[in-house]
């Protein structure tokens, strides 16, 4: 079994380790002064019931960390099976909508249909992670819907059995 430890430079190791953990897919979306724009996360958690609060967490070397830091408000879509190719899509680039369906939230962001929730965020707060910040969101509104997740596995889009 492969070990990571801080004082060795294994950065692999500790992806790989952390990728045994199975996880949800989001898309994460907010509007700019250029247009509509969005980033796959795998890295969102629930923080409080109430107030309701969540989190996700960009990173820093991602080409839309700053338009993401600076979002006063933003969705996370919680993806369901049979959305790999939403996913997919961006994880390589946020500014193309082509092919997703899409409506407007009252306050201009974007949101994905057919996604299994939604929370429709206002910025509470942005705290330091290393190489990502942690973005707060307290929910506005939020919907959900009947169905199986997209998960995240060992670097791979996968459904529950």
């Amino acid at each position: 079994m492969p070990i990571f430890t801080p004082d060795r430079d294994h950065e692999r190791d500790f992806r790989d380790a952390l990728g045994r953990f199975a996880t949800g897919v989001t898309v994460v979306t907010t509007q700019t002064a250029a247009g509509p724009i969005a980033i796959t996360a795998n890295s969102f958690a629930a923080v409080s019931l109430n107030p309701p609060l969540v989190l996700w967490s960009p990173a820093r070397m991602s080409s839309r960390f700053d338009a993401f830091v600076a979002a006063e408000r933003f969705a996370i879509h919680v993806l369901a099976a049979g959305q790999n190719d939403v996913a997919r899509h961006f994880t390589k680039q946020g500014t193309d909508f082509t092919g997703v369906p899409l409506t407007e939230s009252d306050t201009g962001i974007p949101l994905i249909e057919g996604c299994l929730a939604r929370f429709e965020c206002r910025q509470h707060a942005v705290h330091e992670g290393g190489d990502h910040v942690i973005i707060v969101g307290e929910v506005e509104r939020a919907a959900y819907d009947d169905g199986k997740p997209l998960v995240f596995h060992a670097g791979h889009f996968g459904n529950l059995v």
